[in-house]
């Protein structure tokens, strides 16, 4: 299995060791979780901004007849 070395400063270091004292596990297994959360997070975020996205491309009509005040002059308008 592929690995990564990952510097902390000493008190990093002493607060990684602290919790995972405290939930009775690895500091590996602390990092590893941690780096795994956040990987998810990241998944969830890009998805979420796509289904955003294509949300809003398919009601695009629909949102600038609803918020007219909104919509950028057409080419040639002045602002």
């Amino acid at each position: 299995m592929p690995a990564l070395n990952v510097e902390f400063s000493d008190r990093e270091l002493e607060d990684l060791r602290q919790i995972a004292k405290e939930r009775g596990t690895s500091m590996k297994a602390l990092v590893r979780e941690a780096a795994a959360a956040d990987i998810a997070r990241h998944r969830a975020l890009k998805e979420g901004a796509a289904a955003f996205r294509s949300f809003f491309t398919t009601h695009a009509e629909e949102f600038a007849a609803a918020f007219p005040e909104d919509e950028p002059p057409a080419r040639g308008e002045a602002a």
